[in-house]
């Protein structure tokens, strides 16, 4: 059964603005997830380019452009569309791996999958 974690407040996430990091366990990995806010809506992606699986962030939680319109990866600089993660330019093999939200009630929730679980403690 697939459940709904509690990522943020609705306010922390701005358009165009700084991204909410999170820790996942993708594929019985731990890896980096970040949560953004595009056009109104909240989107969130693992945090590995898909030209090379490094993490993206050029600084702590930021990954738009200058523009606040393209997520961009500081290393390659390949581009992605903020509100799909399919690439848009630059060296990028198909698009980042998108993670389920749910925004109600001024919270965001993202959603587990059946290779996508919480970090246990």
């Amino acid at each position: 059964m697939f459940a709904l974690i509690e990522l943020c407040g609705s306010d922390a996430l701005r358009d165009g603005g700084t991204a909410v990091g999170f820790d996942v366990l993708y594929q019985g990995q731990t890896c980096r997830a970040f949560a953004v806010r595009y056009n109104g809506t909240a989107h969130a992606y693992l945090n590995r380019c898909s030209h090379v699986p490094m993490e993206m962030d050029y600084q702590p939680d930021r990954f738009f452009d200058s523009t606040g319109h393209w997520l961009i990866c500081a290393t390659h600089g390949a581009t992605y569309q903020p509100d799909t993660g399919q690439c848009s330019g630059g060296p990028c093999r198909g698009g980042l791996v998108k993670i389920a939200l749910d925004e109600r009630d001024h919270t965001v929730h993202w959603h587990t999958a059946h290779n996508l679980k919480p970090i246990e403690f």
